[in-house]
């Protein structure tokens, strides 16, 4: 509960006019580019039939018209309160970084990010299933396939996925401002507008390289980076060994930004990569 009350809590600091282009609104975007850029020509027609229905969603405030507007059709719907607020748990897992990865623990009843991914490619495999739900489906894959990509919703300290670790960003501190929100925006919009763009056109030998193992797979990756850098880079030392007090308040200077900015991008391009994998599966 104090997960999903955190979440909560962020996606309102979120909405205030300084962060009006809070950055993982700009991820996720970029992730569905990505992908849209390399699934097949079948696929890309599949996926723009379906985002046709999306007025069966009847969320007129959160529109997914685009895959781009679906990517972020889970995060504006948190808005709409009580009708959708049992589907906040789907938007991360909480995978301990100071135990060995246990997946099946923190995906308990199905309620976690990867445990949603492979529940949607059944749901959009299933022609027999309503439309509407279909499109909710596909709303959902494109945008967990993101969420799974950003280290702290796969990987944390019983801090919510550092929601509860104050940390600065180079010269900008704020109060509100925490090492997730810092992932979650900030470092992620420096990595996307950071040149070469990542929305192009991969090789086939670039996408089997990223794309190769399953779900569980880069759920593990994700968790691992959570582990061996985003805690270590901020805290400056073992997450695990440190206490409560010095567990939450994390530092990160323009240098250390830098050194983080081509991991955000990677994480970034395997998002978009793997999505369009799983969007060829489902449609293929």
């Amino acid at each position: 509960m104090s997960r999903i009350l955190a979440f909560a809590a962020a996606l309102v600091a979120f909405l205030t006019p300084l962060t009006a282009n809070a950055y993982w609104a700009y991820g996720h975007r970029t992730i569905a580019e990505i992908a849209y850029r390399n699934v097949t020509p079948d696929t890309r027609h599949a996926i723009d039939a379906l985002l046709r229905r999306a007025d069966l969603l009847d969320t007129p405030t959160c529109p997914a018209k685009t895959i781009e507007d679906a990517s972020v059709w889970p995060d504006c719907i948190k808005k709409l309160g009580e009708r959708f607020n049992y589907t906040f748990a789907w938007h991360y897992q909480d995978v301990n970084v100071c135990q060995p990865f246990d997946l099946k623990s923190a995906c308990a009843n199905g309620n976690c990010v990867s445990a949603q991914i492979e529940r949607d490619m059944k749901l959009l495999k299933d022609k027999s299933i309503p439309v509407r739900e279909r499109v909710r489906a596909l709303a959902f894959l494109i945008h967990f396939v993101g969420d799974l990509h950003q280290p702290l919703h796969a990987g944390e300290n019983h801090d919510a996925g550092g929601n509860f670790v104050h940390s600065n960003y180079g010269i900008y501190t704020a109060k509100k401002l925490n090492l997730h929100s810092v992932w979650d925006g900030w470092l992620a919009e420096r990595a996307i507008t950071t040149p070469p763009s990542l929305v192009r056109k991969y090789s086939a030998q670039e996408k089997a390289k990223v794309t190769a193992g399953s779900v569980e797979d880069w759920s593990k990756q994700s968790w691992q980076i959570s582990r061996d850098v985003v805690y270590p880079t901020a805290l400056g030392g073992d997450v695990c060994k440190m206490d409560k007090k010095h567990a939450q308040d994390a530092h990160l200077d323009n240098k250390e930004i830098a050194k983080l900015v081509p991991v955000e991008r990677k994480q970034i391009e395997r998002g978009g990569l793997r999505l369009a994998k799983l969007l060829d599966q489902v449609f293929g």
